[in-house]
């Protein structure tokens, strides 16, 4: 794929005319997809894609599309070409754009990460066997993804992942529609799959399950103390980071983190946020052929440090560009103290939540969220789950969650991979701990 990238992208330069330049971005996946529903295998496919973008620029005017590959060379070139030719022709009708930016400096890079990728028959054979007879319904994907750029100029840039993502939930009763929200749900996703790994999170559902079976208890409005797994603070930053780290939303005052940054507001010391370009699994190159450093510092010791930067923004506000779009795709919450094996005991009394769901803001300018609580959220006493808690709506400040009321963070951490597949698998990402806060507030 990278050779025949680099092979239709040199025929295009050839065709260019005059003073213009052409970007190109190259993205495609191999993968398997498997859904299991009961714990048996109801779909399995591949998915083979290649798309090609190309902008032509002359000038500040440019014209850009994109263009489904075929991998037959002759028929790809002849779609091109016609592309490229409607593209000249479009971009005389274009004005001026002010904000058009793309390197001109050549950095060329070559990233390979493809060589680990576990055959889908042995992972999904494994994943059945350990959940035995446990209703799992979930989905499994697993293959490589590729990145790729290339410009006139003489840049070139390629990156290939290979990394599965496996997104499950297991019920308690056959009957879903009857199962009043009585499951555990869970995910396993990296690059080195483990089959130890895997067998330890369906023993820990295993060992949920039969706490799920217990009678339901329903709690009044009210703060509790509560323990948030690293998939329920996943949402909480999830949420935050629209709009919350980019230059724009920042100089436009559309942050829902603007309290911090105009009237020094802070999170707990004990809370440090990075995007984490280095992790392997997005490309270190963007869209308009800038390199991404390997971290940005978002959050450091509690206080805002710096913002994502798109080259449309860079260009806008005069700064650098550091990022290929101002919403984050590898965010790393750095870690704690506490230890994930002590939590019911560090928790003693209060709300055991694994996943929250649903969340939206109440009140933007405070960052404050809103929503439910789902899929294993246990009452615990003196350190010891008592029974399940029924659904609950939650509303709390961020500047709370992870401010005044923070206790800690585990030691703990866990990756977790975007499942999305719209259009094509994700390769979003974020690593993060679990949370111990003084208190929740639930409303109803």
């Amino acid at each position: 794929m990278q050779q025949y990238f680099y092979t239709l992208g040199d025929a295009l330069f050839e065709k260019l005319e005059g003073a213009e330049q052409l970007l190109l971005g190259f993205s495609g996946e191999d993968s398997d997809f498997v859904r299991l529903n009961h714990n048996k295998i109801r779909q399995a496919g591949c998915v083979a894609q290649r798309s090609l973008s190309l902008d032509l620029v002359a000038g500040q005017r440019h014209a850009q599309t994109s263009v489904e590959l075929t991998g037959d060379s002759a028929l790809d070139m002849e779609q091109l070409t016609a592309t490229l030719k409607k593209l000249r022709e479009q971009r005389g009708f274009l004005p001026d754009d002010p904000y058009l930016n793309f390197s001109t400096a050549i950095n060329s890079t070559e990233y390979h990460h493809d060589n680990e990728v576990i055959d889908s028959h042995d992972a999904v054979a494994q994943l059945v066997q350990a959940a035995g007879d446990m209703d799992l319904v979930g989905i499994f994907a697993n293959g490589i993804q590729y990145s790729g750029f290339a410009n006139s100029l003489g840049q070139r840039n390629w990156h290939s992942s290979a990394n599965f993502n496996f997104d499950w939930s297991c019920y308690l009763a056959e009957d879903k529609a009857k199962a009043n929200d009585r499951a555990v749900k869970s995910n396993y996703a990296g690059f080195d799959w483990q089959q130890g790994k895997l067998a330890a999170k369906m023993d820990s559902i295993r060992q949920q399950l039969s706490i799920l079976s217990r009678p339901s208890k329903t709690i009044e409005p009210g703060r509790y103390r509560a323990y948030l797994a690293p998939s329920a603070v996943n949402e909480i930053i999830h949420m935050i980071s629209w709009g919350g780290f980019g230059l724009k939303s920042h100089r436009t005052k559309t942050t829902p983190l603007i309290q911090m940054v105009e009237q020094g507001r802070s999170l707990a010391e004990s809370v440090s946020l990075r995007e984490n370009h280095a992790r392997g699994l997005a490309p270190i190159f963007t869209g308009s052929g800038y390199i991404k450093p390997d971290h940005v510092q978002l959050i450091s010791n509690g206080h805002y440090q710096d913002c994502l930067v798109s080259s449309r923004s860079a260009m806008e506000y005069g700064s650098v560009t550091n990022a290929d779009y101002e919403f984050p795709s590898a965010l790393d919450l750095a870690a704690g103290e506490l230890h994930s094996a002590d939590m019911l005991k560090q928790l003693d009394t209060g709300l055991y939540i694994n996943n929250l769901w649903y969340l939206n803001f109440s009140d933007r300018n405070a960052c404050q969220l809103t929503g439910m609580t789902r899929f294993a959220c246990f009452w615990v006493e003196h350190g010891e789950i008592q029974a399940p808690v029924n659904v609950m709506r939650f509303d709390d400040s961020v500047f709370n969650l992870l401010g005044t009321n923070l206790l800690g963070l585990t030691e703990e951490r866990e990756l977790i991979l975007d499942a999305s597949t719209y259009g094509q698998r994700s390769n979003s990402s974020i690593e993060l701990p679990g949370i111990l806060v003084r208190d929740l507030r639930l409303t109803l």
